[in-house]
């Protein structure tokens, strides 16, 4: 029977990578003088909680790992760059998160429920055509700031290293001596990045709004807001059942948009970002041996 690997996840950040496990979270950050840095954590109790055991509600945990786990990293590799030490905890930290993830729904939830709802009233469209121009909007947005901020080159840099950790994680799961020269070999794309989890939550929001019907200008922001949860939900465990089922051809086609999205938001990294990134997962590695998994 084939030994069944942890879900290890990661992400980018300003001149380095995160890795998280299970139980910790290590970041390696290359600093001015050239030398890595490594971070480490214990996780917090969200991760052990039934939450990251219940499916559907488990989703909840991949939007605290883009928001509020990826907020706190990118402060620790900013820091390092500036010689800071700044720490983002406590109500500093949910307070730019609760700002972040409230741009974040205005921009790419509710400013396209508002052109629906305008555009049901003034062109006359019906409720159906009217969600669905709306889920074109959200998916457009989506899709073309992730483009727009891949242009700035100090986020382009950012995007070489999610490519860094994407292909680390993929030579890790595939069994192969986690070096440069082998890691480097590996695929930009994982079935289980932000990315896809991103493009399928709001494909799923396209589908779902546009069964609702006709609704009031309050009820329709409203559901825009209350059932985010609720399809951020099913967008993991469909992104989750799809990352384990690979063996399947239909699964491959049915995932490749996701795949393709992500030639978005990574970069060909370079031998020496792969060696910050083989440091990040050696040192979480490293921490799930202490606690003894």
């Amino acid at each position: 029977m084939v030994e069944k690997l942890p879900n290890y996840g990661g992400q980018a950040v300003i001149e380095g990578v995160m890795m998280r496990g299970t139980q910790g979270v290590a970041i390696a950050m290359r600093a001015p003088n050239q030398e890595i840095v490594i971070h480490t954590e214990p996780l917090s109790s969200i991760y052990k909680s039934k939450l990251s055991k219940t499916p559907f509600l488990r989703g909840l945990i991949a939007l605290w790992d883009a928001l509020g786990l990826g907020m706190r990293a990118l402060t620790i590799s900013a820091n390092i760059q500036t010689g800071e030490e700044e720490k983002l905890e406590g109500p500093a930290l949910y307070f730019t998160l609760a700002l972040s993830l409230g741009l974040g729904i205005g921009l790419f939830f509710l400013a396209p429920a508002v052109i629906g709802q305008l555009s049901e009233r003034f062109l006359g469209m019906n409720a159906w055509w009217s969600n669905l121009i709306e889920g074109l909007i959200r998916l457009g947005l989506v899709i073309g700031y992730i483009w727009a901020v891949g242009r700035v080159p100090d986020i382009g840099m950012v995007f070489a290293y999610h490519g860094a950790e994407h292909k680390t994680i993929n030579a890790f799961e595939s069994g192969a001596e986690l070096t440069p020269e082998n890691v480097i070999r590996f695929p930009l794309e994982h079935a289980r990045c932000g990315t896809a989890f991103l493009l399928t939550l709001v494909v799923f929001s396209v589908l779902f709004f546009s069964l609702l019907g006709p609704l009031p200008w309050g009820w329709r922001l409203a559901s825009r807001i209350l059932m985010l949860p609720i399809l951020a939900g099913i967008a993991y465990e469909y992104m989750r059942w799809t990352a384990n089922h690979l063996q399947w051809a239909w699964v491959r086609m049915i995932i490749k948009p996701n795949l393709a999205l992500q030639h978005l938001t990574t970069r060909p990294p370079t031998a020496e970002m792969l060696e910050v990134s083989i440091a990040a997962f050696n040192a979480m590695r490293a921490q799930e041996s202490e606690i003894g998994l």
